[in-house]
């Protein structure tokens, strides 16, 4: 008598996702830093996506490792930044938005590169599901744009408080327009005194090997 075959049925979004999953890299103005599209699988249970992968970041991003995760609340009107960690403990950040809106920003703060003083803004939404790389060697920084935010990143390198660096959020000379009026932007003690990005006293090279 023949064996009972048995039939295994696999969920079809789990398995379309493990074969063909793949993430769209954006390029911006300014090289190295990049906006990250995940292919998202929707049907009418909600939706799927891989949020993160070692091994695609490390092939279409960059080499390197994350070795901590954080995650903030904020209201509307907070701004956080312009904050970096000088080396030896740099790091580079990769950011996103679980709930709410931001806008995220890069400043490049590597003296002798061609884009010294420039910067990337890209609203990230619990919508769009964009997440934003932040290499080594730049400032970073958000705005609130929603009546709550909860805010997601990755740290290559772990906290260093004797390394930490900032900048002015309004420096004049970086042009940033956090799409919040000045009267309604929130900050902590410590980021109303940051110095302008002409007046910092330590930097990063632009030849400096970071990674």
């Amino acid at each position: 008598m023949p064996r009972p075959v048995r039939v295994i049925w696999i969920n079809t979004i789990e398995y379309i996702c493990s074969k063909l999953i793949k993430m769209e890299v954006i390029k911006t103005n300014i090289e190295g830093v990049v906006i990250i599209e995940p292919r998202i699988f929707r049907d009418d249970r909600g939706y799927f996506f891989e949020s993160f992968s070692q091994r695609d970041f490390q092939e279409k991003v960059c080499n390197t490792v994350f070795v901590q995760d954080n995650e903030s609340k904020s209201s509307y009107g907070v701004l956080r930044g312009l904050h970096f960690q000088k080396p030896p403990y740099a790091q580079s950040k990769l950011v996103r938005v679980i709930k709410g809106a931001v806008l995220d920003v890069a400043v490049d703060i590597r003296k002798g590169s061609p884009t010294f003083g420039q910067h990337v803004a890209v609203e990230l939404t619990e919508d769009n599901h964009r997440q934003f790389f932040i290499p080594r060697g730049f400032a970073h920084g958000f705005s609130v744009l929603t009546d709550e935010v909860i805010f997601q990143y990755k740290c290559d390198n772990f906290y260093a408080p004797q390394s930490e660096g900032a900048l002015a959020w309004d420096d004049p000379d970086l042009g940033i327009d956090w799409r919040i009026p000045t009267d309604k932007v929130l900050l902590s003690e410590k980021d109303r005194h940051h110095s302008r990005l002409r007046d910092a006293e330590r930097l990063f090279d632009y030849n400096e090997k970071l990674y």
